[in-house]
């Protein structure tokens, strides 16, 4: 393990060990809470099944920033989203210890460029960073290292001082039960389907799919609703609890069952489940230029806009996109 000293000699720069899951995630929750959106934060038990994705090692693929006491105030990792050429960041600096941003940062951009001679030649190969749209620092910080925003994403909420409107399905959909060991393919293909022209999105192997969605420790098959046209997934939202509000997580509608009212009846229907359970706070994340409309959706659904990142993005080789292979 490297130890790298910053301009601060009480501070340094190492790879992330196993043992730093809590304070790093306490250290998440110090940032989100100073932005003004814990929701977004993770608990341990997350932090720790993202570590364990296939393709991510904590020790090489992530950096804290530790104090002379043993303090974590700085986390950053990078994860290969797609064939070494769709990267992703992620970096948290303490509200108290701004200055080792520029550092930490570009020590994920070293990392970042190791993995470019892994992607196939002729391949783009980029960098993407999300920060709150608050975090002005943050902001300035991306731009002096080559980051340009190129999305925003929103996250909405809505909090029912009523049980919500009965949810009306299109005729001919029906809501069954989900039952993992008959329905999980099924729900892959619908969800690889539905997302397909979703910006930055690629198809996930069964095994990647499986791991992200039934190795959260929250996941509740009762929570997940899936729409069926006959033997066909028209639509589905699969639903959980998340840093203390309901989550819809995924909602999507296949092409042929769109502009039937399918979406919003999953959503409406998703806010009376957790309602029923005594929940009344319910969340979702959206790209804010989503070109199926989601936005509009889930507006005239009674949601309304908490809070605001954006994705900033670097690139580190020209080339073909790997959104189209």
């Amino acid at each position: 393990m490297t130890t790298q000293p910053l301009l601060d000699l009480d501070l340094k720069l190492r790879a992330a060990t196993w043992g730093d899951v809590r304070a790093v995630t306490d250290l998440i929750y110090a940032v989100c809470e100073a932005d003004g959106d814990v929701t977004v934060a993770v608990t341990p038990e997350e932090l720790e099944h993202e570590w364990r994705s296939e393709g991510f090692n904590p020790e090489t693929d992530a950096f804290v920033v530790q104090t002379a006491d043993g303090r974590i105030v700085g986390y950053s990792e990078l994860v290969n989203a797609k064939d070494h050429a769709h990267l992703n960041a992620d970096a948290y600096f303490h509200p108290d210890f701004k200055n080792i941003g520029e550092r930490l940062l570009s020590r994920i951009l070293e990392r970042a460029r190791q993995e470019v001679p892994l992607a196939a030649p002729g391949l783009r190969v980029f960098v993407r960073s999300t920060i709150d749209g608050r975090d002005e620092i943050g902001k300035t910080l991306h731009a002096s290292l080559g980051f340009s925003p190129v999305r925003h994403h929103w996250r909405m909420e809505i909090n029912l001082s009523e049980a919500p409107p009965a949810a009306v399905f299109p005729a001919g959909i029906q809501l069954r039960p989900f039952d993992k060991e008959a329905h999980a393919r099924l729900v892959w293909e619908a969800e690889n389907e539905a997302f397909s022209e979703h910006w930055g999105s690629h198809d996930a192997t069964f095994e990647e799919w499986s791991f992200r969605k039934f190795g959260k420790p929250e996941f509740d098959p009762a929570l997940w609703l899936i729409a069926w046209d006959g033997d066909r997934i028209a639509g589905f939202s699969q639903n959980r609890y998340r840093m203390g509000i309901g989550w819809v997580g995924t909602l999507g509608v296949r092409k042929p069952w769109r502009k039937m009212g399918l979406g919003l009846a999953l959503l409406r229907h998703s806010f009376g489940e957790f309602y029923k359970r005594g929940m009344k706070t319910i969340g979702l994340g959206v790209d804010a230029s989503n070109a199926t409309g989601a936005t509009r959706l889930y507006e005239r659904a009674g949601m309304y806009i908490v809070s605001e990142f954006v994705t900033c993005e670097r690139e580190l080789r020209p080339g073909r996109s790997v959104e189209e292979e």
